[in-house]
Parts: C-alpha cells; sequence; structure tokens
C-alpha cells in the first residue's frame, strides 16, 4: 500500500485515488468512464436495495469494471433515497395515476383495510417510477460517459507525467 498524503481530502482519498489505481492497473479510460456512468445511473434507481445486484449484472454482462461500477453506485445512494418521491411523482404524471398518499398513517390504513389491492398500488407506483428512471438512465448513462472519459484521459495523462518528472 502507497503512503497517502495526510493533506489529502477524505474525497481524494476514497474516490479519486481508487480510480488512478485502477488506470494504472490498465484499465482504460473509456471503460471506467462507462463503469462509473453505468454505477451512477443505477445507483439512483427507485427500487431502493436493488442497485447492488442490477449494477453488477450490468457490469458483468458489458464487461466493464466492477469497482468503478460499484464506486459510483454506493456514492449515489443519498442521491438515490432523495430522488424515490421525485421518480414516483413523475411516474404518476406520465401514466395519470393517482398520487402515492406520503403520509404513514394514509398508507397502514390502506393496508389494513385492503392489504392486497395496497401492494397492488404501491407496486404499480414503483413501476411507473422504475419506467421514468429507465428513460433517464438511458440517456444520462451515454452523457455522464462523455463527460468522464476525457477528465480520467487527462487524469491518466497527468499523473503518468507526474510519476516521470519524479522518477
Amino acid at each position: 500500500m502507497t503512503d497517502v498524503p495526510q493533506h489529502h481530502t477524505l474525497l481524494y482519498r476514497k474516490i479519486v485515488l481508487p480510480l488512478l489505481a485502477l488506470l494504472r492497473m490498465g484499465a482504460t479510460p473509456k471503460k471506467l468512464a462507462w463503469s462509473l456512468a453505468i454505477g451512477c445511473v443505477v445507483g439512483i434507481n427507485p427500487l431502493l436495495g436493488s442497485t447492488t445486484i442490477i449494477c453488477l449484472i450490468l457490469i458483468f454482462a458489458l464487461r466493464l469494471n466492477t469497482v468503478a461500477g460499484q464506486l459510483g453506485n454506493h456514492l449515489m445512494y443519498p442521491l438515490e433515497l432523495l430522488l424515490v418521491i421525485p421518480f414516483i411523482r413523475a411516474g404518476e404524471r406520465l401514466f395519470h395515476t393517482a398520487p402515492l398518499p406520503i403520509m404513514n398513517t394514509q398508507i397502514f390504513s390502506m393496508a389494513r383495510s385492503a392489504p392486497v389491492a395496497t401492494v397492488k398500488l404501491l407496486w404499480q407506483w414503483e413501476w411507473h417510477a422504475l419506467i421514468v428512471w429507465a428513460i433517464c438512465a438511458i440517456v444520462a448513462a451515454p452523457v455522464l460517459a462523455l463527460i468522464l472519459t476525457p477528465i480520467l484521459r487527462h487524469s491518466m495523462a497527468y499523473r503518468q507525467t507526474q510519476k516521470l518528472t519524479t522518477d
């Protein structure tokens, strides 16, 4: 393990340095960019608790870098929590369904009076939110990969020139 100067921030030590290590181990900037993009996009899907499995399936299917994909996925967890309700609301608008009651008391009351109907309604809202997310993901992943590729390429080149000057 290499010594990391203490003046580096936590974000630098936990995100940038592992990505640079992957670049040094032979991962291409383009492949890392796509891995991060897929991980980030999957990381915000509104089906809580599913992101790791979905991300792994896509990463393996697309032959991308697992570490970078999971790094992007786990970085998105706070954003995933913030976006669940907006995805549900967008699904309601897109499919013209009744709004999801936000209050726990309303949901529990519905569940007590009609449990099967409540589960069906919750899955309806969830599937609509997933469709909205999928539409967004199809657009966001390539855009994010296009943005990240030159950044990673520049980081790799900078790191190599920095290494040459210190040798």
